[in-house]
Formats: C-alpha cells, structure tokens, sequence
C-alpha cells in the first residue's frame, strides 16, 4: 500500500516550491535514500536544500552544489561514552541544524530524516514560519535502542518513545520505509493511514550494477563470500563471523575468502573477533569504498551474507544490504526476519533466527550450486527491476508532497518571500 498517489506525476508539481531535507545520521549524497530523493524532488521542479553533518573521507566541503541541489554541512563528531556523548551530539547537530536552516529561509517543506527523533524541534519552528513537515522515518528509534543497548525499557527507552510520539505528532505527513513501519506509524503514532505513505529504498540501477568478475580478488580461493553494510551492534557482523568459523571448523570449508566492506562503531571489535576466531588470513576488511569497487567486489561474489539477527528492530527492518546484493544478482543467505522475505523472496535462503550452524551450512550447500545461485540471482535482479524498483517509490514520494502542498502557497514566487516571513538571503 502506498496511499493516496493523487497527484504523483512529475511535471511541473514542485515549480515555485522549496523544499528542504533534514539529515543528521549521515552525510549527503552518501546517504542514497535521500540522494534519490532528493533528485526525484528536483526533477520534478522542487529547489532542493540539504543540511547534514559533513563525511570523513568523502561530503567534507561546507557548501556543495551537486546537480542542482543545494548541499549544507556542518561539522559533527560522532557519539562517544554512552549517553553523555549522544547528547552532545544531538545537541551540537540541533545548534548548526538551526544555524543553517536560517540562511536557507524560508521553504514550502521541511523534511526532516530520523535517526534521532529530535529534527522535529527545528521543523517545528519552521511550521510556525508556514512550512509543512514531511517525517521521513528510516529507522523506529524505540526499537533500535532495545537492539543497541540491550537495557531493557528502561528511562532512556520511555524518552526515546516520548520523542518518537512527538515527532509523529509534529508532522503534517509520514514517510514509512515499508508496511511493518507503515503500521506503526498508524497504531503507535496514531496517524491516519492517509497521512502515512510507504517510500521504500532501492538501489539506483542506472548508477549501481553488475561489472565483469575479477577472479583475483577471491585471493586464491574458489570461492568469494561478501558482506555489505554497517557494522554496529544490531548489525550481526558478530554472527557472520562465528557462521563462517563454523563453516571452517565444522564443515570443514576453506574454499572461501570472505571480504567484509563497511564501517561502523563495532569495526574494531569485528576485527578483533575475526582474529580470535583464526580468520585474519581468510576474512578481509576493507571499511568503505568507492562504490566501484563495492560494484567489483560484488559482481565476484558467489555468496552474499545478511546476518542481522532477530531483535525488535532487525525483525521490520528493510536492509540496503539486500537490495544492494538483489540489483548485483547475488543469492543471499539470511536469517528469517519478517522483511527480509518481503524484500528478498526467493532470491534468499533463510536460517532460523540466530542460528548460526544453520548459516553456515546454508552458506555451503549454495557453494555447491551454481545453477541454484544463478536462479537465485535473477529472481533479485528482477524484483529490484520490477516491484521493488524506486519509480514505484518515486511516484509515492510525490504523492506525499501533493499531499503535504495541497492548499499551500508557494513560499517564494519570483524570488520573493512570501508575505510575513523574512526574505531570503
């Protein structure tokens, strides 16, 4: 279900209108979901702001241009030692997001992407201005803290909850990544369900696809196992590696390199875990890459990991992961969450949860089957060219923003500010 798609064509619909997107968990254009939303919004008329913390390798200038969208970032380090450090975080994060959003000016929507489910503090101020909120929900906070942190519900887990109820109350409409979010956000938050529309992420096929094998890189191997992702917590990189000792240990498999591409605030400890196991010599690390390189890695492949266990947040999740493995046409092994299945189908084989014995074991029965990985890979490749494909997504962007825009004067009509708000800069 995507809602009401009234008014979801391209033509024209955002002329005249501003449009600005708030991100605080990554920079832009790194964070993909909002690159494509971005340009989907552009595309369609929309002058599009982006505020956003700056990258450490790549995103680092202040001030960026890129086709046509107007990219502001601020500094921001990263949370450290516990609660302390989030806020600090948050709290330097709201100072510049505040800052900037001033010398923007005024804007017809403030989007607002969470994690934290704090941005409606400043998109609030902006409604007073007569902006609308557009709450793009990429992760349920409540949930994720439950995976994090492992402290039950404790304060810090009623006030996540509190925050999340008021952003859902702030906002004029809501973005959901799937319908596992899609119903929270009606049941818990209390939203009309023709308020809430389904914004599913999917690879960009025209940017990201399949490059010729390079044997090489399976390091003398004859086969290449490859992992995807962010390295947290919640995140199972643990588990993949235990699967893959098991793999080595009790079935008895070292016909595998395995890489290992991403970064995360568990990167060291995987690494460490990986050398306790005995695997430096056969699991690689690489941290991010240019996607050129993910694109290489990939297309080797003959086994791609999802090992995000079962928790509160994993189980509704969409992972970028799978997708990203689906458009490379790789055949996945997961474990059996509720939307692993409805993003991957048939193009997966799924453990028990946590079980990492049966992982491993499903990791060996596809290395013994090319014809059943090759089968695996198209089933991907075409539900990420059909039904999972981002025009379907682009068309429920849209129809959220005439949803949002519907009786709304534009905020600027031939570079004047509408009456009572202060001019542009």
């Amino acid at each position: 279900m995507l809602g009401n798609e009234t008014g979801a064509g391209t033509d024209g619909q955002g002329a005249g209108r501003r449009a600005l997107i708030l991100v605080e968990n990554l920079s832009v254009p790194f964070d993909r979901r909002v690159w494509q939303e971005c340009t989907t919004l552009r595309d369609a008329g929309y002058e599009v702001h982006v505020i956003c913390p700056r990258g450490q390798k790549r995103d680092t200038e202040a001030e960026a241009v890129i086709d046509g969208v107007r990219i502001h970032r601020y500094p921001l380090r990263a949370a450290t030692g516990g609660p302390a450090g989030y806020l600090r975080e948050y709290g330097s994060a709201l100072w510049h997001t505040v800052r900037l959003a001033r010398k923007v000016g005024p804007v017809d929507v403030v989007h607002a992407c969470n994690p934290p489910d704090l941005l409606f503090l400043p998109a609030l101020w902006m409604k007073r201005q007569g902006a609308r909120f557009v709450f793009d929900q990429h992760d349920l906070v409540p949930e994720l803290y439950l995976s994090r942190f492992d402290r039950g519900e404790d304060v810090l887990y009623r006030a996540v909850c509190a925050l999340e109820r008021m952003t859902y109350r702030a906002a004029d409409i809501v973005l959901a990544t799937n319908e596992s979010y899609r119903d929270v956000a009606v049941r818990r938050g209390g939203r009309r369900p023709e308020d809430v529309f389904v914004v599913r992420s999917a690879p960009d096929i025209d940017r990201f696809h399949p490059v010729p094998a390079e044997p090489e890189l399976k390091r003398g191997k004859p086969h290449l196992l490859c992992y995807l992702g962010v390295m947290g917590p919640q995140d199972g990189v643990d588990y993949a590696l235990r699967s893959l000792a098991k793999l080595r240990d009790e079935l008895g498999r070292t016909d595998w390199h395995a890489v290992f591409v991403g970064s995360g605030d568990a990167f060291d400890a995987m690494v460490e875990l990986s050398r306790r196991l005995g695997l430096s010599e056969q699991v690689q690390f690489t941290g991010r890459i240019p996607d050129a390189d993910l694109a290489r890695y990939l297309s080797t492949a003959d086994v791609c990991l999802s090992p995000d266990p079962r928790n509160p947040l994993n189980d509704v999740s969409t992972m970028n992961k799978v997708l990203e493995y689906m458009v490379m046409g790789r055949p996945i092994v997961s474990f059996d969450l509720r939307e692993a299945r409805v993003s991957a189908g048939d193009a997966a084989v799924y453990a028990p949860a946590n079980d990492e014995a049966e992982f491993a074991g499903l990791i060996a029965k596809l290395l013994d089957d090319p014809e059943e990985r090759a089968r695996m890979g198209k089933i991907g490749q075409e539900r990420i060219g059909g039904q999972l494909s981002w025009r379907h997504s682009q068309r429920s962007l849209l129809a959220a923003y005439a949803a949002a825009c519907r009786d709304h004067a534009p905020a600027s009509v031939g570079g004047r500010a509408r009456a009572g708000r202060r001019p542009r800069r």
